[in-house]
């Protein structure tokens, strides 16, 4: 397969990489210092199953040069998934199908907008994963996972050449039964811990050790699941339970992405987390104060780093 792999960083990185390192045809669409790099020493990874560095690296900052591809794979922020779709037009030709890989339920719909409904399957990964430094990409905890498949669930010839490519490559991948379950059931897990971890700045060990915010968790999660029912996504029952067992598997001090960038003051994910769970919940009549009080209390600062506020910290 011809794959593109638009947005470089932690998540297209580790599994671009992997593809390319078992021989897929990929090529890394990127930017500035991570195109530099990228073309000057290639693509490294270090990983608790084993490090690896691809060299020489298929990279270009230009979408046109590379032409229609079979698949292309979207790895960057959930708030630049809009502005992803415009520009990787040139990459989509009659036959391409495109699956994010971000945090959120929202990604699939606003791709679509912009590229047509039969282009975009439904996807999503789990991995703990974070960039070093330009071109160099640690995988720090999660077995590395990845589910895709059409939004409509229909068997589908496409999705299960892209999931036979993640396993030749090494990497756990379904198609699971229902995609929307799927996206919802990560949604559940990542919308709570990066909000409970960004408004506490307390990394996995602690949130789950302590009765207070192990209890945080545990609320954000049960809001997200009346908000999914509210919206006919058919949770199942244990949903709180397994997803607080992947919060148990996770390094102690194991931190999300949104919480690393708020932290960091640079520009995060919390529209598309947190306060995607309080719109959501509110299009649906469904009350979330847990996340409403997240989502208020890391405004100022999300507002504050995208220079739409000024105040001293």
């Amino acid at each position: 397969m011809r794959i593109a792999v638009f947005g470089t960083g932690a998540v297209g990185g580790y599994f671009g990489g992997r593809l390319a390192h078992a021989g897929e045809d990929v090529t890394f669409i990127a930017r500035g210092a991570q195109l530099r790099a990228l073309r000057e020493r290639g693509l490294r990874v270090d990983s608790p199953t084993g490090d690896f560095v691809v060299q020489p690296v298929q990279a270009t900052g230009d979408p046109a040069q590379v032409g229609a591809v079979d698949a292309v794979l979207v790895g960057v922020k959930a708030w630049q998934v809009t502005e992803a779709a415009r520009a990787m037009l040139p990459l989509v030709g009659p036959a391409t199908f495109v699956v994010p890989l971000q945090n959120g339920v929202e990604a699939p719909d606003q791709l679509a907008a912009v590229l047509g409904a039969e282009h975009v399957l439904g996807g999503l990964c789990r991995i703990v994963s974070l960039v070093v430094e330009p071109g160099h990409v640690r995988h720090a905890g999660l077995e590395p996972y990845v589910a895709l498949g059409e939004l409509d669930n229909r068997p589908s010839q496409r999705a299960e050449r892209l999931r036979e490519a993640f396993a030749r490559a090494g990497v756990t991948a379904e198609i699971p039964p229902d995609i929307r379950v799927a996206l919802w059931e990560k949604f559940l897990f990542i919308a709570s811990f990066s909000g409970v971890g960004a408004v506490t700045r307390a990394p996995a060990g602690v949130l789950r050790a302590l009765p207070e915010t192990r209890q945080m968790l545990e609320q954000a999660m049960r809001e997200i699941l009346a908000v999914a029912r509210a919206k006919g996504i058919a949770l199942p029952e244990d949903s709180i339970p397994r997803t607080m067992a992947l919060v148990e598997n996770l390094p102690p001090d194991g931190t999300a992405s949104m919480q690393r960038d708020i932290l960091a003051g640079r520009p995060s994910e919390l529209e598309s987390q947190n306060g995607a769970v309080v719109r959501l919940g509110r299009d649906v009549g469904v009350a979330t104060p847990l996340h409403a009080f997240i989502y208020h209390s890391l405004l100022p600062l999300e507002l504050r780093t995208r220079g739409q506020v000024q105040f001293a910290l």
